[in-house]
Formats: structure tokens, sequence, C-alpha cells
């Protein structure tokens, strides 16, 4: 790998998707990174705390974690505790919620992880039952995109799941780029069994990826979206498909 002074400036990249996104993958891979330190959903336990919603090892994750907004807002916008050229954060949309401060938001080299909404209440379904429109954080993400536009004239660097699934060394490419910093091989491999920057909430939601060395490949087919879900899953597609036409696009 490069030297990590190859990396010009220090950067926060803060990595924003809904849940079941392949965030974690995109996790490991910058953690493979060794100019990179990476900070797992900053703002979950003040998220629960907070709402008084009840997730599964939702006490171990607020007991773990800093349920002050405002001081984890304060931390993002600062360098990772080990001081490396790239602090790299990867932040729940859903976790957003109104009472939680935005602005710092402007302060960070922003991405979107976007997914098709059938394909994440299916994943989400299998480890939490009857999610609702906010617990899959299609309104807040595109809400962050908004707020981005308005405040940048500009759309930020919207990616999707499935396009790095079907391409992973050429979609990390281009996001490397995009972000300014040099892409590294080694970001499409890590080693099974889980990261040490892993969450509270890893041994309920990360069995898959603990399980894998390397980004899936391409998904199958379109699952079905039950009549009860709905409800969900309309007004999420509305939304998925107004930022997939401003996806990168190779």
């Amino acid at each position: 790998m490069n030297e990590v002074t190859h990396l010009n400036e220090p950067k926060r990249l803060a990595m924003w998707s809904g849940p079941r996104n392949l965030s974690t993958a995109m996790m490991y891979a910058f953690a493979q990174r060794d100019d990179c330190e990476v900070w797992d959903e900053p703002f979950y336990a003040a998220y629960l705390s907070t709402t008084g919603i009840e997730h599964p090892l939702g006490d171990a994750i607020v007991a773990a974690g800093d349920i002050d907004p405002k001081t984890v807002t304060q931390k993002c916008c600062l360098s990772g505790p080990e001081n490396k050229p790239l602090f790299y954060q990867k932040h729940m949309t859903q976790h957003m919620i109104p009472e939680f401060d935005r602005a710092w938001v402007l302060e960070q080299h922003n991405v979107f992880l976007i997914r098709h909404p059938a394909r994440v209440l299916a994943s989400y379904a299998a480890k939490r039952d009857n999610p609702t429109l906010n617990d899959i954080g299609f309104i807040q993400q595109m809400e962050l995109i908004d707020l981005l536009i308005t405040e940048t004239g500009q759309a930020p660097l919207i990616v999707d799941s499935a396009d790095i699934r079907n391409n992973p060394e050429a979609m990390l490419t281009a996001i490397c780029a995009q972000v300014g910093i040099p892409f590294y091989a080694e970001m499409l491999t890590w080693a099974k069994g889980g990261n040490s920057q892993d969450g509270a909430w890893a041994p309920h939601w990360y069995s898959a990826v603990w399980n894998s060395s390397g980004f899936a490949g391409p998904e199958k087919s379109m699952p079905n979206v039950a009549d009860s879900m709905q409800d969900v899953y309309q007004p999420a597609k509305r939304i998925y498909d107004r930022m997939s036409e401003m996806k990168l696009r190779l």
C-alpha cells in the first residue's frame, strides 16, 4: 500500500445510508486502509436514548455509546482519535431525528449510499419486525441530500449498493476519485470474523459481513413486498427513484 502521506490533506468522510444497505461492508473496506480510521454509527446511542425506541441489544448500545448528540457532533467534526489523515464515519440516516442538529453535515465530505427499498425491507424484516418508514431512513436521507443541494448548489455524491456489488473495484475507484483520495486494492478484501471498531450492536446485525471476506456478488432477483408493507414501500420507492436519478454512473 502507498504511504499515508499520499493523502494530501486530512478528510472527514461521512457515509450516509439506511440500514441493510452494504454500509458495514463499506466501513470494512475503508478500515483496510492504513491512512484511515473508522467510526461505526456515532449517533446510535443518542438516537435510542432520545427516542426510547427498543432495538436489539439496545441497553448495551446506550451503555457503550455517547448519548449526548452535541458531543457526538463535536467529535464528528474533529480528527479521529488516532489522528490519521482519513476519518471515515458510518452514519445511519434514521438516526438523524429532528431533535438533532444537522448543520455540521456541511463540514464533512458526504457520500450517500442507497439501495432499492424492496431489498432493504426484506433484509431488515429478517432482523427486526414491522419496520416503519422512519426505521429505514429514506425520508431522512432525502432531507440530508436536499439540505446539501440547498446550501451548496449541487447534489452530493450518491452511489447505489447494487452498482458496488456488481463491480466493487470500479465503483470504489470512482468513489475515491470523487472524494479526492487514492484507491487502494486492499479495500476489496478483509479478514473474516469482524472488525475491532464494530459497535455493540454488531452481534445482532453483522453476521453476514462477519462471515465474508469481501463484497458479495450481484444480488439475486428482486424480492416481493408483502401487501402489509406497501405503506412503507411505496413512499420509500418514490424517494429511492429520485435519489437514483442523481447517482454516480460509470
